[in-house]
């Protein structure tokens, strides 16, 4: 084992990093993971807030319906936007899951306790066949 690992020094390293970069995620407040059809069920049952946290070009391109924007570079100073849902449980998403967790971790230190990660991102939302709209 010691001699593959000295040979695959570069790869070895970067399995290290992805791993920890993972872990790291989900102690940050990323394991509030829910997959596209539990988030349909959120605001279908608990009226959920949809949240956007994408750049305005990809939110342009094709958003989950209902949904808010705020762009990640603008939560801290649009916050008071959501204070009124504050109550209700929110989905946040973006492209794949990174933007989103970041958003997660504001939202929480600002109060707000029911967030929710969508893993995957909007992606993941296309991919299981759901809509997005441009309206």
């Amino acid at each position: 084992m010691l001699e593959f690992v000295q040979q695959n020094v570069i790869w070895v390293a970067l399995a290290v990093v992805s791993g920890g970069m993972l872990l790291w995620s989900l102690v940050k407040g990323g394991g509030n993971g829910i997959s596209p059809a539990e988030a349909t069920l959120l605001v279908n049952r608990e009226d959920a807030v949809v949240l956007d946290v994408r750049e305005t070009g990809e939110w342009n391109g094709g958003h989950i319906p209902n949904a808010h924007h705020i762009a990640l570079a603008q939560l801290d100073k649009r916050m008071v936007e959501l204070e009124k849902f504050k109550g209700r449980p929110i989905v946040v998403y973006c492209a794949s899951g990174g933007r989103s967790i970041s958003a997660i971790t504001a939202l929480k230190r600002a109060g707000f306790e029911k967030v929710f990660n969508l893993s995957g991102g909007v992606g993941a939302w296309t991919d299981a066949n759901l809509p997005l709209t441009t309206k």
